[in-house]
């Protein structure tokens, strides 16, 4: 009933020509978005997520480098080369509701190589370094990867990580933003007068929330539980769709008029 007459509504007031052309405009951006999104998908689940893999298998298939190797001999063996530095500083970053946390080396011979890596988390060895630590770093591809003092090792944010799951992730959402895009701007140039529901007030702002919610859920659940990469193609849009229709469906309760409760007949007077 109230989708209804906001369709009425909606169409009344927007049936002025000029209004109808703005509405048919902006359907055709929301159209070109669509294609910019699903670039992005393609190119998310064709180069991007393989390439990640294809690093990550390539980092793991690595061998430690023979001692005095040359420039040339790394780069043709693709192997791990050992650096030993100086820490020289130690600070952790704010950026809104995440922090990342910085360590700035320079080489133990002369200091001529001056340099810093970050990491995601304090632990384990980033809370046990001080100005002044003498550290061991492993190179790959000229990025640090790892640094180790004591037997404690963690891995930098430049270390190629088995996240295939969470880059799958990124491609679905993409295609389901490409999708509201195509069926909203549709909608704008085929019927302009009458939009609802595919308007952003409810439900398009739902569905963009919806998207990226669960994307990032299921994304990273499917990380830490070592699922197979092809159960997000479902599981994702699966989540999508049972949040949109868990949110239509309290939306519609709670504009539901409330139930006319049973008068009881009058006494007759004695």
């Amino acid at each position: 009933m109230a989708e209804r007459a906001w369709a009425t509504a909606g169409r009344e007031r927007e049936s002025r020509p000029a209004a109808l052309g703005r509405i048919r405009l902006m359907g055709a951006g929301l159209a070109v978005l669509a294609g910019v999104w699903a670039v992005l998908s393609c190119l998310a689940f064709t180069v991007w997520a393989p390439g990640e893999q294809a690093r990550y298998e390539d980092y793991r298939a690595a061998e430690p480098c023979a001692v005095g190797a040359t420039a040339a001999e790394v780069a043709a063996k693709d192997c791990l080369v050992t650096w030993h530095f100086t820490v020289t500083e130690t600070e952790a970053v704010h950026r809104g509701k995440t922090t990342s946390y910085r360590v700035s080396l320079k080489a133990e011979d002369d200091g001529s190589w001056q340099g810093s890596v970050w990491f995601g988390d304090s632990g384990p060895l980033f809370d046990e370094l001080h100005r002044g630590d003498e550290v061991t770093a492993t190179d790959w591809r000229r990025d640090i990867v790892v640094l180790s003092r004591n037997g404690v090792r963690q891995n930098t944010s430049a270390a190629p990580r088995d996240e295939l799951q969470a880059n799958i992730a990124v491609g679905v959402v993409a295609a389901l933003f490409a999708a509201q895009s195509l069926a909203f701007g549709a909608v704008r140039l085929v019927r302009p007068a009458a939009c609802a529901p595919f308007v952003w007030e409810p439900y398009g702002r739902w569905l963009v929330c919806a998207n990226a919610g669960v994307g990032v859920v299921v994304g990273l659940a499917s990380v830490w539980l070592g699922v197979p990469w092809w159960t997000v193609l479902v599981t994702l849009p699966a989540g999508v769709c049972a949040v949109l229709a868990y949110l239509v469906r309290r939306r519609r309760r709670t504009q539901a008029p409330p139930a006319r409760s049973a008068k009881s007949p009058k006494l007759a007077k004695s």
